[in-house]
């Protein structure tokens, strides 16, 4: 019986903006000791992609580490798979920037490791079918996604150990399915059961088996690090697979061996999808409660069984309609790459735009960074580095656009000097206020939003901000600037910050009509509701510098005396307020109680800074100064 070919494949990325102790404990974790010990068992040929963001890392901090790479790879001991470069979700992006971020890719391997890449690493491993002609564009043979992929398409278990080929648009790539069995059973059990599953394999006529994942779980993952090396898993797992090898049981393969000795499983349509849990955190609370209560119902051996494969959540695009904030860096991101097209495609442009299109601040889950304020910083910083770049020697001026594709348009007003978003559709809120100098978008606070972990288990971290019920405080509206309300003058601060009010009348989900107006130098959005007691006039001007005022007249007689017109503001920097008249200023941090890979986390998002006068006044105003905390 010939010996079944076992693909050992290592994904390494560490996500633009990240700290940098960060990559360095994971250097020292993982990265490195992971090689030592592959190395100096000759545990050999290993398939290893690296993200952009790490090899950029790795070349100012530690270049000795991509030497060794390189040897290895010149003697082809390492197949180095491509990707997006700045691990982008390819899915994601226009498709002349998937080209490119590969592209990028391509020119770095080559020239950093002197050999040629062929194979592709696939963010997240979320699949469009359409994207099989743009991966042939940029140069790409074959790409790795999950058994899963097949499954839900009706291909059966026993089929998925060969490569197989698809097209769009008449291009063609070769898939791998990566096997789920090996990716749980690596590291997590004793790496006698991974040999015993090889040999059930071969034994049942099998050439290949495809193990691809992240390498971080190689000692970076919560508890691992003594488990892969002090409990010494990772020696018995070479010793155990070694002994395969030795015995003519098991080959190590790189991919493109293996495309070529192993016989093609034919072809393949795959539709959109991702690994499991994925498509289950894309869905709202409501729906991933369905889910997980069907597949209780269903039982775990048939969900884990070929049938379960038919169970699936949403899809990676919908993290965009379940989080207005990843889709407002998603619009913000696509617009200015239009822009920068339009323009000539800057090359310092392309590259910070190509930064800002990096996956993990988009989307949530037991992964993921959106709940990582560091993470959507970096995103915005790099999205005022390229529109700053674009801005430069044009005037204040605006457009109105659908820019969240919503269906209601919203007012984008920039100059050389900042990028601002107001949406009528939401009672005038700026969604957006980026200053280029500052690098900062100071509307970036995160919502407090339900999540189906909520309602799972209330076991989160003793301390944590509360509601009465004991789960996290939640937000009643999404978080802006400006968001207006008429609130009862018995609300308590103590019930404000755990969201356990009612507002009298809110405009924060109101549409109101508005113009937009030039006035002495800057650009003025007049909203106005006309709406029995709702009637509000609001006027948000901005000049040409990015400085920021909001006037306010309203019905005194909407409300009784002693009730208050509140506006609110969540605030990713420090600003200072000017109120006129005085208003009475509610301060508290925006805290979210989120789950990780380690547990429970208590993150603050920004500063929630409530003004507060009494109704009876009929109007009010406020200037903004960014940069400086009041």
């Amino acid at each position: 019986m010939a010996p079944i070919r076992l693909v050992f494949g290592l994904h390494l990325h560490q996500p633009v903006g990240n700290f940098d102790y960060v990559f360095a404990q994971h250097v020292d974790d993982v990265y490195r000791p992971l090689l030592d010990a592959l190395t100096e068992r000759e545990f050999l040929p290993v398939v290893l992609h690296l993200s952009g963001p790490l090899i950029e890392w790795l070349e100012t901090h530690e270049p000795a580490y991509l030497d060794r790479l390189g040897r290895l790879a010149a003697d082809g001991r390492i197949e180095i798979l491509l990707a997006g470069f700045y691990e982008p979700v390819l899915a994601s992006l226009p498709r002349e920037d998937r080209v490119e971020q590969i592209h990028w890719m391509h020119e770095t391997v080559h020239r950093r490791f002197g050999v040629d890449a062929h194979g592709l690493w696939l963010t997240e491993r979320v699949w469009e079918p359409e994207l099989a002609a743009d991966l042939a564009d940029a140069g790409v043979r074959y790409a790795l996604v999950d058994d899963r992929h097949f499954l839900v398409t009706g291909f059966a278990a026993e089929q998925l150990h060969a490569p197989f080929w698809t097209e769009s648009n008449g291009k063609r790539v070769a898939l791998f399915p990566i096997d789920e069995r090996l990716r749980y059973l690596i590291p997590f059990r004793p790496p006698e059961e991974t040999a015993e599953y090889l040999r059930q394999l071969r034994g049942a006529g099998q050439q290949l088996a495809v193990m691809a994942d992240d390498g971080e779980k190689f000692g970076g993952w919560p508890g691992t690090k003594q488990w892969v090396y002090g409990e010494k898993w990772l020696e018995r797992f070479m010793t155990t697979i070694g002994g395969l090898v030795e015995g003519g049981e098991v080959v190590l393969s790189r991919l493109d061996a293996a495309l070529q000795a192993v016989p093609s499983g034919g072809l393949a349509y795959l539709p959109t999808a991702s690994y499991r849990e994925m498509e289950s955190w894309s869905l709202p609370p409501d729906a991933a409660l369905r889910l997980t209560h069907l597949e209780r119902d269903v039982g775990e051996a048939r969900v884990a069984g070929p049938d379960g494969a038919l169970l699936r959540g949403a899809h990676w695009r919908n993290f965009l309609v379940k989080y207005s904030e990843s889709n407002r860096m998603h619009k913000k991101m696509m617009a200015l790459s239009t822009l920068a097209r339009r323009h000539g495609d800057p090359p310092a442009v392309r590259r910070a735009i190509g930064r800002a299109q990096c996956n993990d601040a988009y989307w949530h889950g037991v992964f993921g960074g959106l709940y990582l304020p560091h993470l959507r910083d970096a995103i915005w910083r790099n999205l005022a580095e390229a529109e700053a770049a674009l801005r430069h020697g044009e005037g204040l001026a605006y457009d109105a656009v659908d820019f969240d594709g919503d269906g209601y348009d919203e007012v984008w007003i920039h100059s050389p000097e900042f990028s601002a978003l107001v949406s009528p559709a939401r009672g005038g809120a700026v969604e957006e206020y980026t200053i280029f100098r500052d690098g900062i978008n100071y509307a970036n606070a995160l919502t407090r939003r339900r999540e189906v972990y909520h309602e799972l288990g209330r076991d989160g971290p003793a301390g944590h901000q509360t509601a009465e019920d004991g789960g996290p405080a939640l937000d009643q509206d999404e978080r802006a600037l400006f968001v207006d309300r008429l609130l009862p003058g018995g609300v308590s601060l103590e019930d404000y910050v755990g969201g356990r009010y009612w507002a009298l009348l809110s405009w924060a989900r109101r549409r109101c009509a508005h113009t937009v107006e030039r006035r002495k130098g800057g650009v003025e959005v007049v909203c106005t509701v006309a709406e029995g007691r709702a009637r509000l006039e609001k006027r948000i001007r901005l000049d040409a510098g990015g400085r920021l005022g909001v006037r306010w007249a309203w019905d005194p007689a909407a409300a009784e005396p002693g009730d208050r017109f509140a506006t609110e503001l969540s605030l990713a920097g420090p600003v200072r307020l000017t109120a006129a008249p005085a208003a009475e200023e509610w301060r508290f941090d925006i805290e979210t109680v989120a789950k990780s890979e380690r547990g429970f986390d208590r993150t603050r998002q920004g500063e929630n800074v409530t003004l507060r006068w009494p109704v009876e006044l009929g109007a009010a105003a406020v200037e903004l100064e960014p940069g400086v905390a009041n």
